[in-house]
């Protein structure tokens, strides 16, 4: 069953740095790696010079629907309420992963180290459930 994406672009309003660090801080645990890797990939995208406008602005829609409390899945419903926020997170980080930088990779496993363990971490392998 393929899930209908959400229209994220809408809320590229809601993004801001602050209020993603404390979110992602908030739901590692029970968000998952897959999606806190996810998000903080696009984070540290963000960051970076070498990602073009029309990029970081797909990438801006997608962050400020994870941290909105009002998308297509209440975050607050267990299991599923984050499931539209890492499809969301996914389908934009496919679209951009040619221009993401294996240092942002680095960047983003070091920092999910902080809140998972190795097993936790193994799940990211197969981000995006088919093989690289």
């Amino acid at each position: 069953m393929k899930m209908e994406l959400p229209d994220f672009m809408s809320y590229a309003n809601k993004f801001s740095q602050s209020e993603f660090a404390e979110k992602i801080s908030r739901i590692a645990k029970r968000a998952g790696s897959k999606l806190v890797y996810a998000a903080l990939i696009l984070y540290y995208t963000l960051q970076s010079d070498k990602v073009s406008k029309a990029d970081k602005a797909i990438i801006i829609g997608a962050l400020g629907y994870m941290i909105s409390p009002i998308d297509v899945i209440p975050d607050a419903i267990p299991i599923a309420g984050l499931t539209d926020d890492l499809a969301v997170l996914l389908y934009v980080l496919k679209r951009v992963w040619t221009g993401i930088d294996p240092e942002i990779i680095a960047q983003a496993r070091e920092k999910l180290s902080k809140w998972f363990d190795e097993e936790e971490i193994n799940e990211i392998q197969n981000l995006f459930n088919e093989e690289e």
